[in-house]
């Protein structure tokens, strides 16, 4: 079996592929750009791939293509209609990055409302030592516990994220297209109007794209924190800033993008240094248990698609 993986340079340097390696003849690339993609999928059985884009154009030089594995949950980068009609299955995975995200969407919420950047460089920048007080407490900060957190999705990140904010003592609403009766579910401006925090953790498509616009951002608190682990775009990224450069809310963290990785033009370098504010990479996902998990679930859907199982499957 010839397998080749066209971006592994997308799981990091530090995973262990052993366990694909192990099913047949591997290449590895660590990027693949538009120009190399024929020349190095046209003898592969199987590829694995996450920001490589396939469609008709390169896909059909590959005439031994069985499986196109991808490393994430999203399949856009892959014309699904194209391998429907000339029998190439195609898997993703879903749920490795979970608990990844869940910790960095915490990290961000308790690292604003905790003034935690503020206080770190108080200290590192030797203004503590020179104070000759014993503590510093400006500026202030407020316990959560008893706040609302108000939960954008409730697919398992967004439960899980609903569980850890309920165990720091917060009420938790959500907003979600189709209520549940196990969360007190809310429409979004009610959510944006009561929430001291909110998280962001709904897929990106027409309904949710600048789904916190201008006039949502209007209706928080001047001390709510916000924080985007779902999609950039899901945001109107200009609204966001200007909310910040305004002082109309209290907080912003984001490892998401509309365009990645971050634009010179983003309206956000204009936000950059600003100190309630947070930005990652694209990184929430990518503890290395999650990446590690991530390789060993392709491993699984490759085995199972030659078992003759159907496993992740989208075609």
């Amino acid at each position: 079996m010839k397998i080749g993986i066209l971006d592994v340079g997308t799981l990091g340097d530090d995973i262990d592929l052993r366990s694909i390696e192990n099913l047949g003849e591997v290449t590895i690339h660590q990027l693949t750009f538009a120009e190399d993609v024929i020349d190095r999928i046209k003898d592969k059985e199987v590829l694995i791939l996450n920001k490589v884009k396939l469609n008709e154009s390169n896909i059909k030089y590959a005439e031994n293509l069985k499986l196109i594995c991808i490393t994430a949950t999203g399949y856009d980068n892959v014309d699904i209609e194209y391998c429907k009609k000339h029998g190439i299955a195609v898997c993703n995975i879903a749920g490795y990055s979970t608990d990844s995200v869940v910790q960095v969407t915490l990290s961000m919420a308790l690292a604003l409302s905790t003034n935690l950047i503020q206080y770190n460089q108080y200290v590192k920048s030797n203004s503590y030592t020179k104070s000759g007080i014993f503590n510093c407490l400006k500026p202030v900060f407020h316990e959560i516990a008893g706040k609302t957190w108000g939960i954008v999705g409730l697919g398992n990140i967004g439960r899980k994220v609903a569980k850890a904010a309920e165990a720091m003592g917060c009420k938790v609403i959500a907003y979600k297209r189709n209520p549940v009766e196990d969360f007190e579910c809310v429409d979004i401006d009610t959510l944006c109007r009561r929430a001291d925090i909110i998280s962001l953790h709904t897929p990106l498509n027409d309904q949710t794209k600048g789904l916190i616009n201008k006039d949502r951002l209007g209706l928080m608190k001047k001390d709510t924190i916000l924080i985007n682990a779902a999609r950039g775009a899901v945001v109107d990224e200009e609204a966001v800033a200007c909310a910040l450069e305004k002082g109309e809310i209290g907080g912003f963290g984001t490892d998401v993008y509309s365009i990645e990785p971050m634009q010179q033009n983003s309206p956000y370098q204009r936000i950059l240094n600003m100190e309630n504010t947070i930005f990652t990479p694209h990184m929430a996902w990518g503890a290395y248990e999650a990446r590690q998990r991530c390789v060993e679930e392709v491993s699984k859907n490759i085995k199972s698609f030659y078992n003759g199982e159907k496993r992740n499957r989208i075609v």
